[in-house]
């Protein structure tokens, strides 16, 4: 057993001279001092050495261990100093180095783009949960039980509708933002409305649409309601015009043709002329829905339509972005492919 011990220790200090990196060295102590390495292993056979040998033999045991132990804690200080010379040589060539800053979203900065411009024409932001319930995303904005906006095929619904009172789904528009800062107005006044409403809601929504170039399952829209007494379908035409001016440039080409909404009365949609592609003419995108507060809303959220008029308005954020930075294909703006997004 003596002479075994004296061989571990001779062949450890003979390996440990040949460890010339960390990893080998780290590879050398877990042979020999690691939890299940020789040193151990030897330390394990002390069991079976006769009672009047265990003495000298666990002597000599304690012994190789030190010795080992000192050896690689000169070693490893040894080879650490070396690595520690090669990284700071200053004769070594030095590395260029790119490194790209970080940016905003496109839709990010769309988003903040719009809030911006629109806070300019005194409107403020508002938000809400984008889980909703049937009341406010549909029965409050003058959308009765059967109704085909309702279908589940058109809506991501969470509770079945035919089984459940109020059934919760993903909001499929932000107008559901309009009536619950209505009803808070109207809560404040102690059951009327006492003052003017002037917000802007950007948020996301869910409907289930097929994916492709214009179209996308979860996009983004930016609400606005305006609340005052007498104002007028000219008030609405004026804020949107004076809106595409400022924020696409004095020779923004607008128009608003006829439609209709169950939430709006008369109702129109708000299109402009875009060049998406240089190679193609521009031509006239939808940008979204717009039109005056339907009085039966008024009536439901506990404002006086007698006393109130109001006009409202929504645009999908991705088609805004698209149309100010010409990009030919929302789905572009969700595959996070640094190419594109380093590019706007």
């Amino acid at each position: 057993m003596l002479d075994a011990i004296e061989q571990l220790e001779r062949e450890g200090v003979a390996s440990l001279a040949h460890a010339a990196t960390p990893s080998a060295l780290e590879a050398w102590r877990v042979e020999y001092l690691g939890s299940n390495g020789r040193l151990k292993a030897a330390l394990s056979g002390l069991k079976d050495v006769p009672k009047e040998q265990k003495p000298a033999v666990g002597q000599r045991l304690n012994a190789a261990k030190a010795a080992l132990e000192s050896a690689f804690a000169a070693r490893k200080e040894g080879v650490g100093s070396t690595a520690t010379a090669e990284r700071l040589d200053m004769t070594e060539p030095g590395l260029v180095l790119t490194r790209a800053l970080g940016q905003q979203h496109i839709l990010t900065r769309v988003r903040d783009e719009l809030v911006e411009v629109f806070a300019r024409m005194g409107f403020g932001v508002a938000d809400g949960p984008e889980l909703e319930d049937d009341e406010h995303n549909f029965i409050k904005l003058n959308i009765p039980p059967g109704h085909p906006a309702r279908d589940e095929s058109d809506n991501f619904y969470v509770d079945d509708p035919a089984r459940t009172a109020r059934a919760r789904m993903l909001r499929s528009q932000t107008s559901t933002v309009q009536i619950r800062v209505l009803e808070k107005m109207v809560a404040a006044g102690g059951g009327r409305l006492r003052e003017a409403v002037k917000i802007v809601a950007p948020g996301r929504v869910y409907r289930p649409d097929t994916v492709d170039a214009t179209h996308s399952f979860m996009f983004h829209q930016i609400e606005g309601l305006c609340v005052d007494r007498a104002v007028t379908m000219s008030d609405l035409k004026t804020t949107l015009l004076q809106f595409a001016r400022a924020y696409f440039g004095p020779d923004a080409q607008v128009r608003l043709r006829p439609s209709f909404f169950p939430f709006t009365e008369p109702s129109a949609e708000f299109d402009m002329l875009i060049t998406l592609r240089p190679d193609q003419p521009p031509r006239w995108i939808e940008l979204g829905g717009c039109g005056m507060v339907d009085p039966a809303v008024f009536a439901a959220c506990g404002v006086d339509p007698e006393e109130w008029s109001g006009f409202a308005f929504g645009f999908g954020i991705e088609r805004l972005a698209m149309g100010k930075y010409g990009i030919p294909d929302i789905r572009l703006l969700f595959e996070n492919d640094i190419r594109f997004l380093q590019q706007v």
